[in-house]
């Protein structure tokens, strides 16, 4: 890969983001590059994974919707009605678009990031574990135990992520991703599998 200037990312995000969601993302990024290192993933790879993760967050819900119909990218019933939730697939056409990533892996993670799915690549479950409990985040049922086993065993702890968010979901029905539903059933079996 070659080298990214992550402080230049890091600079023309800051002006796109609000405070706490800048925060939040740099949580993420530095999350996500302890999680790299106890891994075996590529630093840099998942710093720059971490920090473009909402790069589109702040775009209000009805322009979410307009970019992805200009840029052809797909929309599901259910995005169609909570747009909120195409941030991170139009975050990864924005960084492939406005920040140059051209790493499929990486761009596959920002895509995933909020749903998980069947799968996933070491990479991708970093990111999609550090958005969940990078240190700004406190209300998530379990956290400490989800920290914990971060560090410890990576699938067990997407497993317990999309349990809990599975479980959280439930309560709204008619809210919950596919994505999200086969991702809880493929690391379940995975999980039971390997013991």
């Amino acid at each position: 890969m070659e080298p990214i200037n992550l402080d230049k990312i890091r600079k023309k995000l800051k002006k796109k983001l609000d405070g706490h969601r800048y925060r939040h993302t740099l949580g993420v990024m530095y999350t996500s590059a302890a999680l790299a290192m106890v891994y075996g993933e590529d630093l840099q790879r998942a710093q720059l994974a971490g920090l473009l993760h909402d790069c589109a967050k702040c775009v209000p819900d009805e322009e979410k919707l307009k970019r992805c119909k200009k840029h052809k990218i797909p929309i599901s019933p259910l995005e169609k009605e909570t747009p909120f939730l195409l941030h991170a697939k139009l975050g990864a056409y924005f960084a492939q678009k406005k920040y140059g990533v051209k790493d499929p892996e990486v761009l596959s993670a920002i895509r995933c990031h909020t749903t998980g799915k069947q799968a996933m690549t070491v990479l991708e479950q970093i990111v999609f574990v550090a958005d969940y409990i990078e240190p700004l985040r406190d209300t998530a049922p379990n956290l400490a135990e989800i920290r914990r086993l971060a560090f410890q065993d990576l699938d067990r702890c997407t497993y317990q992520i999309l349990k809990d968010t599975l479980t959280y979901l439930g309560q709204t029905p008619g809210k919950i991703d596919p994505a999200t539903k086969k991702a809880y059933e493929y690391y379940r079996e995975r999980i039971k599998k390997h013991g």
